[in-house]
């Protein structure tokens, strides 16, 4: 469905896609992931026809975005990070009008319209006017406005962003569905969401690929293995500096709680450092209220596929 070859994208003194080539088969649901400024919304728009690539080569269903840009657009729904919407239309306007430009009329139109506001659970604003609805229901009328044509793929850059809990939950369901009729790459930087919901994820920074694979091999091949949480009172000890210099453990990051202190640990993988922490723990009198492992999860892979650098 997706299909890049050696794709470039430089502005004035930054390369901000490096010779990126990747592809997505039919009926996939793949992570685009990445720290902020990796490329991938770069890509996105690439994709979308909605800015140039400086060289290589892009298609949408077979058509070249840049060569058949029209062929390969009617194939696509995008759904930018900052959805534009007209504000001052009513959302059935807006989504009659977005239809009709995408190449609906008549009754099919009418058809698809009622299907998208049910979809998106858009019935009950439906006459409202757009610049008064609230974020997450704008969110919505863009998801709407990208599915309103049913294209075969859909491109979404980060659609839960500025969701409450329940929208997000809303949401990442309606992706999974849509994963059975439409193929969909997503770009969100909330990791559990991807875990839950996509077969196979693509990590890029600095404009290269890092990582692409299924999340689950993805953390068979992960070098370190989740982590190990420690809650302690240490008095005047350089914790940090201690615990750093046990076997296996990669670095350690500490979050104050209180009278206590939290220290995670990211350690090799295959390896399990609590017995050597707790001899410590015994030998420097810390006080200790929690010592677990905890699993590896996609978080880790992201930051070990982007952290080296």
């Amino acid at each position: 469905m997706i299909k890049v070859e050696n794709l470039t994208k430089r502005y004035a003194g930054v390369t901000a896609v490096d010779n990126l080539s990747f592809e997505v088969g039919k009926g996939e649901i793949v992570g685009f992931l990445g720290p902020n400024g990796a490329g991938k919304s770069t890509t996105m728009r690439i994709l979308s026809s909605f800015m140039p690539a400086t060289s290589g080569r892009a298609s949408i269903a077979g058509f070249d975005v840049f060569e058949n840009s029209l062929e390969a657009r009617a194939h696509l729904g995008y759904m930018p990070e900052n959805v534009p919407l007209y504000t001052e239309m009513r959302v059935n306007e807006y989504l009659n009008y977005r239809g009709g430009i995408k190449g609906m009329k008549g009754r099919k139109l009418k058809e698809r319209l009622g299907e998208v506001l049910d979809l998106c659970s858009l019935n009950d604003v439906e006459r409202r006017i757009v610049g008064t609805l609230s974020k997450g229901y704008r969110q919505r009328v863009g998801l709407a406005d990208a599915l309103i044509h049913d294209p075969a793929l859909l491109i979404l850059d980060e659609p839960t962003i500025g969701l409450d809990p329940n929208q997000i939950r809303h949401v990442r369901q309606l992706i999974k569905d849509l994963g059975k009729r439409h193929t969909i790459l997503l770009s969100t930087h909330i990791l559990p969401e991807v875990e839950m919901t996509c077969s196979r994820v693509i990590i890029i920074h600095r404009g290269k690929i890092k990582a692409s694979d299924t999340p689950q091999n993805l953390l068979a091949q992960l070098r370190t293995a989740g982590g190990i949480r420690l809650e302690a009172k240490t008095g005047g000890d350089n914790a940090v500096e201690m615990l750093t210099k046990i076997s296996g453990v990669k670095d350690v990051t500490v979050e104050a709680l209180g009278d206590w202190t939290a220290f995670t640990l990211r350690v090799d993988a295959n390896s399990d450092s609590r017995e050597e922490i707790f001899r410590l723990a015994l030998e420097r009198r810390w006080i200790v209220r929690e010592l677990a492992q905890r699993k590896a999860t996609l978080e880790d892979v992201f930051v070990e596929a982007t952290h080296a650098e």
